[in-house]
């Protein structure tokens, strides 16, 4: 098992990786960061609505179903955001150059981050 400062440091050895988060969905408060990308603490409040507006949505639908990942593909960057299986109420929030990283590794390097993460 890995504390939050390992799984973020495991995360941005990827290349192309720009920052990463873990983040409490309930508050939209930061866990732990890394990278200085983008404004984190903006990224974080903003993705929790995100999250948030999804489980409503998917409620609404009668979908009995979870989230394993909501992808934003920007000219310049891919957003990840995860919600941890092992931990409701908590993601992880992965930003990625499109130039230089790899999406598919990108995916399994946080599928994998979210399976050590220790809280």
């Amino acid at each position: 098992m890995a504390s939050i400062k390992q799984t973020l440091e495991e995360i941005m050895s990827m290349e192309g990786a720009l920052c990463a988060a873990v983040v409490d969905s309930s508050s939209g408060m930061i866990l732990g960061s890394a990278g200085t990308a983008v404004d984190i603490e903006v990224a974080a409040a903003g993705n929790t609505e995100v999250v948030r507006a999804k489980v409503k949505t998917m409620r609404a639908l009668g979908l009995n179903d979870t989230i394993e990942d909501i992808l934003i593909t920007l000219g310049k960057q891919f957003h990840i955001i995860r919600p941890s299986a092992r931990k409701e109420g908590v993601f992880i929030y992965f930003v990625v150059d499109k130039q230089t990283g790899n999406l598919a590794l990108s995916r399994r390097k946080v599928i994998d981050a979210d399976k050590s993460l220790d809280f």
